[in-house]
């Protein structure tokens, strides 16, 4: 009999296209095994009318998969890395991260050729996003979207909002890049840490090597600077910090933002130097941002 793994996701279009994803590299490298895939709703999915800054922040896109990992109903979670809160449970450890898709922001215009009224607002949840767009265009409008992609996309086109901001790496893989009207830099729009990877999430002391056709090294590299970088501001669930590390070769160039709630300042910088000092270098970059060096 083939050894049977679990694998849990959230329930959205994009969680499970993920989740599918892996799958698929998985069972290329190990037709031996045998994969199912659990879906089910997290709280977060479910409390759309307020900021994740008010109702608990990150940790509730995941705390309903921990409590089924740890409960061995099942053996894996997939998820997208920027929707993990910082701090992770010892005992549920990342055990793998995905090769990186364009990890930028992008701006999304209503579908088709219908007139858009300019006086509507962007619509955004996350306060990162927010303030660097409106650094970018001052007398633009703003408000508040919740709801995964493709009720974002529903709220779009019935004419909530004049565009939309979303991650790259979602509409990609869900072959959108059509609907994509503009791709900001990350010089123009530092993205949130973790932005274009996908992350394993297992439990400690099993045997994951099975793995590693999913591990891409310079992910994680990039992933664990810039999750230093966003650990020592105390950035949590939606605290408006950004960061983006680019692995090139033995090198790395680090970018950061940040957000001083107290000042209300907003600060970008970048840092680079060897790849085996990234999350050094990150702490140092953070550190500068903050006024700590």
């Amino acid at each position: 009999m083939k050894k049977k793994i679990v694998i849990g996701s959230r329930d959205s279009k994009l969680a499970i296209t993920q989740s599918e994803l892996v799958m698929g590299q998985i069972r290329k490298a190990h037709p031996d095994l045998e994969l199912e895939l659990v879906t089910m709703k997290t709280t977060g999915d479910l409390i759309l009318d307020k900021r994740l800054d008010k109702i608990g922040g990150k940790g509730l896109f995941v705390k309903e998969l921990d409590k089924a990992l740890q409960e061995g109903r099942i053996d894996l979670s997939v998820h997208s890395l920027k929707d993990l809160p910082m701090e992770i449970p010892e005992e549920l450890p990342l055990v793998a991260f995905s090769t990186r898709e364009k990890p930028y922001d992008v701006l999304v215009y209503p579908a088709g050729d219908q007139l858009v009224d300019i006086n509507l607002p962007v619509g955004t949840s996350s306060l990162r996003r927010e303030l660097q767009l409106k650094q970018l265009y001052p007398n633009w409008k703003v408000a508040s979207i919740r709801g995964n992609l493709q009720t974002r996309l529903t709220k779009l086109d019935r004419g909530d909002f004049k565009s939309i901001i979303l991650a790259y790496a979602g509409m990609a893989r869900l072959k959108l890049e059509d609907r994509i009207g503009k791709v900001f830099s990350p010089d123009e729009m530092i993205p949130s840490a973790g932005q274009g990877i996908m992350v394993v999430q297992g439990r400690a002391g099993e045997d994951y090597s099975f793995l590693d056709c999913v591990n891409d090294k310079c992910s994680e590299v990039e992933a664990l600077a810039e999750r230093a970088f966003v650990r020592y501001l105390e950035g949590g669930c939606s605290t408006p910090i950004g960061a983006y590390a680019e692995v090139k070769g033995d090198h790395i160039l680090i970018r950061g933002f940040y957000y001083n709630e107290k000042t209300e300042e907003c600060k970008k910088d970048k840092i680079s130097g060897a790849v085996q000092d990234a999350e050094r270098l990150a702490l140092e970059l953070a550190k500068q941002l903050k006024g700590d060096a």
